[in-house]
């Protein structure tokens, strides 16, 4: 009894679901078009910003060095800001691309959609990474160890720690911005993909259909 109740809901759910398309099928097709635009213009507008954030960031650290009369300093005597030069030239080149392709690119595919997903959690971590790694440095320029006898370097170099401390703040900001891109990504794959039917468990669950 309860089974064939079931099967009667089921049924009646699967004849709403072709009522509500029939009726609103074109006015939710224009909907969803409009917001996929809206979407591709954010996204965009968003990865163009991460350039422009990386760039600045590249260029404020690969200009980092000091003299005076207590010796000298570069940026490249750190291998944490050496990373953080690398992973934002990574990202600034992976955003020029992926900002071409969606600009230009209306149709989404399943390839498509898996690419830029992983592409842009790995670059997320990669980027976070990179500012975690140059904030412990920066931290220790700035406070010193007493426990190791270690002075505070940026007593002796304030203008170097200033550009390191400008660079690494940028980076958490591209950090942000990698993290909304992973969103949009992950909203634009799996939101392609229909839920599993459970309107009538003696047929098991079936495997969700990708739309592209």
């Amino acid at each position: 009894m309860t089974q064939r109740a079931m099967e009667e809901g089921g049924e009646v759910l699967e004849s709403w679901r072709s009522r509500k398309q029939l009726i609103g099928g074109e006015g939710n097709e224009e909907l969803e078009g409009t917001n996929n635009g809206v979407l591709r213009v954010v996204e965009t507008l968003l990865r163009l910003f991460t350039i422009a954030l990386s760039v600045t960031a590249l260029i404020i650290m690969l200009k980092n060095s000091e003299k005076n009369e207590y010796g000298s300093v570069n940026y490249t005597d750190f291998s944490a800001f050496r990373y953080l030069v690398h992973a934002n030239g990574i990202c600034a080149g992976y955003s020029l691309f992926s900002a071409v392709f969606v600009a230009l690119h209306r149709l989404s595919s399943v390839l498509r959609n898996w690419t830029f997903f992983l592409l842009d959690q790995v670059l997320t971590y990669l980027i976070l990474g990179a500012g975690a790694a140059s904030m412990e440095i920066l931290y220790l320029a700035e406070k010193g160890n007493p426990a190791t006898t270690w002075s505070s370097a940026c007593r002796a170099f304030g203008p170097f720690c200033h550009k390191v401390t400008a660079s690494i703040a940028i980076t958490f900001v591209i950090v942000i911005c990698c993290t909304l891109l992973s969103l949009i990504s992950s909203y634009k794959l799996f939101s392609n993909y229909d839920a599993p039917d459970v309107s009538n468990p003696s047929k098991g669950v079936d495997i969700a259909a990708f739309h592209g």
